[in-house]
């Protein structure tokens, strides 16, 4: 990873900017490009994008996906990541300290209303911190009734679930939020569009993250539909931007598009953005601020180029920007 910074504790955003008196779309936008770095505030997105720019926005919604479990007697919490298509779920055993690492084959957990799941497998040969689990309910269902948005630390106190959805969510299945969306309005969307900018839809839902330890991202749902791939071909023909809004975005465009060309996809996907694969059809994104050693960062690097990422989370750092789903928001342009 060629970026590099430290980040003072003091700027991860610890609660929605509305607890500080903003709405959601007054908090800082960051703009990087090869031209320089410029601030703003996020109302004035688009100022910075151009008539026939296209943003593609994930319509995943945030599920309730934090449940108390108990272990051997002992509280812990269990997160909830990926359905898979066998009906098991990915899961990750977490204490107030952390992930859980000891999980054990066979390994059966109690849940509220008298539920309980049994670990598998691992999720990946040889690691241990998100497991394979058969969970005999409805767990969408199960979730609604029990569950809670996933928090880390630097979040100390507990939101209510419309606080981590986005205007854009639909279907609901994501983890954790696709936050780099939370900042628009349905103001904003409506200026956007009568000013020119197209919007299309797609849908990824999000895994669990690893705050913790800097990790590659997990394989994850997708689907790219059919009007959307036309839209991103027809905006690129005519010299437009395509500005994914989000890594999950980025991510399932440029899986959709393994020559460069979109295409109409569904499935999974395990692309991995970065020095080795370049992005070949995003020109942008819009993207909340990432912690050092995320696998996140290389994602930007693809997309913006390492030097444009560099100027931007150094000026991003001076600026005194907020980080993590909460916090202030970045624009980073290819050109």
């Amino acid at each position: 990873m060629n970026v590099r910074f430290d980040l003072p504790p003091e700027l991860s955003a610890s609660a929605p900017p509305e607890a500080r008196g903003l709405s959601r779309d007054e908090v800082r936008l960051l703009v990087a490009s090869p031209s320089g770095v410029h601030h703003t505030a996020f109302g004035s997105l688009g100022d910075h994008l151009r008539p026939g720019d296209l943003l593609v926005v994930n319509t995943s919604g945030t599920l309730p996906a934090a449940v108390d479990a108990r272990r051997a007697g002992h509280p812990i919490v269990v997160h909830f990541a990926t359905a898979l298509d066998d009906g098991s779920w990915i899961v990750e055993l977490r204490a107030p300290g952390g992930p859980l690492l000891d999980g054990r084959p066979g390994e059966r957990l109690s849940l509220a209303a008298g539920a309980s799941l049994t670990l598998l497998a691992p999720a990946t040969p040889g690691a241990a911190r998100l497991w394979r689990a058969e969970v005999p309910v409805d767990v969408p269902g199960f979730l609604a009734a029990h569950g809670r948005p996933i928090r880390y630390g630097y979040v100390p106190r507990a939101w209510p679930l419309a606080d981590y959805q986005t205007v854009f969510a639909r279907e609901p299945g994501s983890a954790e939020m696709p936050s780099a969306a939370r900042p628009f309005t349905p103001e904003l969307v409506t200026r956007l569009v009568t000013d020119g900018v197209l919007v299309a839809p797609l849908v990824l839902h999000t895994g669990v993250s690893s705050p913790e330890a800097a990790e590659p991202p997990q394989a994850e749902r997708f689907r790219v539909p059919a009007t959307t791939a036309a839209l991103v071909s027809w905006a690129r023909t005519r010299g437009g931007r395509v500005i994914a809004v989000g890594t999950t975005a980025a991510r399932a465009l440029e899986s959709s598009a393994p020559d460069g060309e979109v295409r109409a996809a569904e499935g999974w996907t395990e692309l991995v953005l970065g020095p080795d694969r370049p992005a070949r059809v995003v020109d942008g994104i819009v993207t909340g601020l990432h912690a050092p050693e995320a696998s996140h960062l290389l994602l930007l690097e693809a997309v913006a180029g390492a030097p444009v990422v560099q100027r931007a989370y150094e000026a991003a750092v001076a600026e005194r920007y907020l980080w993590h789903e909460f916090g202030d928001v970045s624009l980073l342009l290819r050109h």
